[in-house]
């Protein structure tokens, strides 16, 4: 003999109570959606500076390499009487700082290929390198106009709206709290569990008198409960509101550290390359004995710093679609 209990769902209570649980079940996969957004974005942005970083060592290098032949050459002049101790001293000078700059930046690389690795749940080692820094390729122009409904995208919008759900929901089930809970209980005695023998026969019987269950003292508690429902709905409700302007804000700002970024990235260019051709023809007229050293030296101090900085402009501008990507829930194509 077993028992069996239905409990007639007049109220709505298990409805609201199903609602509620299933709000809760799909906030849960928007924030797992929203851990592997973050997680892209994160291996991107790292990926990115890893390939800055390699950008600044190759720089060094070429810089290195380049100091240590103008050294050799004011070595020989020095040597013949031309140039003096101090210039000697001064080209010197360069060549240590640029060799100085390489271990910091090959350690740098290592631990940043440390961190992706970890991101991707692999041990320490050596990450696979694809186009360089310089080579990326940027996407599309961000078109003018972007609709707000891609927000809608944004896993932890939607977890919010699913949550405010969810709250919403259990307002209705503390109500369903006020009225009788009304229940159907059979006594199965036999194997057939057909619906034509359900109500009649020697396979089943039902008592079909309701059972209701109502309350009858609760100091206050249903009334508590009703009010503790519908305080969690508003705090759910203010923060989705806060959730839609944080996706606004961080929206409006990468879009506006995208356009600086590059506009920043091509003022630097048009600067770097005046500092090329102005170490160009600055070494040339120390060659030439109509300049001084002092002046070719500046120029390459000059040129290797804004080379640099070239470097990591490029990086912000790669970052700023890194978090545009993020911040549009996907990106806006």
């Amino acid at each position: 003999m077993s028992l069996l209990s239905f409990e007639l769902d007049i109220w709505g209570r298990l409805r609201r109570s199903t609602e509620a649980a299933r709000a809760n079940l799909l906030s849960a996969e928007e924030n797992r959606k929203a851990v592997m957004t973050t997680l892209v974005s994160e291996v991107a942005a790292a990926y990115f500076s890893l390939r800055e970083l390699d950008y600044q060592l190759e720089i060094s290098q070429r810089t290195l390499a380049t100091r240590q032949e103008s050294l050799e050459l004011i070595r020989n002049r020095q040597l013949g009487g031309v140039a003096t101790l101090l210039e000697l001293r001064q080209a010197e000078q360069l060549v240590y700082t640029a060799a100085e700059t390489i271990p910091a930046l090959q350690q740098a690389i290592e631990q940043t290929e440390n961190q992706i690795s970890l991101l991707l749940g692999r041990n320490p080692g050596d990450v696979a390198r694809g186009l360089s820094l310089t080579e990326q390729q940027m996407p599309p122009d961000v078109p003018a106009g972007l609709p707000s409904a891609l927000l809608e995208r944004r896993p932890d919008i939607r977890a919010s709206e699913q949550i405010l759900i969810a709250a919403n929901a259990q307002i209705g089930v503390a109500k369903a709290a006020y009225f009788p809970q009304i229940s159907l209980t059979g006594f199965l005695g036999g194997q057939d569990s057909q619906l034509s023998n359900l109500f009649g026969g020697s396979s089943g019987v039902w008592n079909f008198t309701p059972q209701a269950t109502q309350p009858i003292f609760t100091a206050g508690r249903l009334k508590s409960n009703v009010q503790l429902s519908q305080a969690l709905r508003n705090t759910a409700l203010i923060q989705y509101e806060k959730t839609i302007q944080t996706a606004f804000t961080e929206v409006s700002s990468a879009l506006i550290a995208h356009q600086r970024a590059r506009e920043s990235r091509e003022q630097q260019e048009l600067l770097v390359g005046a500092l090329q051709d102005r170490t160009r023809l600055a070494y040339i007229r120390y060659r030439g004995g109509v300049d001084t050293l002092l002046n070719a030296l500046d120029s390459d101090r000059d040129l290797f710093q804004a080379e640099l900085a070239l470097s990591q402009i490029r990086l912000n501008e790669l970052n700023s679609v890194v978090q545009l990507y993020k911040a549009l829930g996907g990106g806006w194509q």
